[in-house]
């Protein structure tokens, strides 16, 4: 069984005005690794998530959520 994790980081980003560069930048990861999570092609480790809500202030839980099963 594979789990769905959907996020809200492109939401997030855009409402607090922050360019994925500078995010990336921020979370230590690339431009397109942001797009990648945005898109919910990519599913970041505990660290980049943990990184990603610290620079956007936010809990991870605003960030990422489990998809109900």
């Amino acid at each position: 069984m594979q789990t769905r994790v959907s996020n809200q980081l492109g939401a997030i980003r855009k409402k607090r005005g922050v360019a994925a560069a500078d995010l990336a930048r921020q979370a230590g990861v690339n431009r397109q690794t942001i797009y990648a999570i945005e898109a919910g092609s990519y599913t970041p480790n505990t660290e980049v998530t943990l990184r990603l809500a610290r620079a956007l202030e936010v809990s991870v839980e605003e960030l990422f959520s489990l998809e109900p099963e």
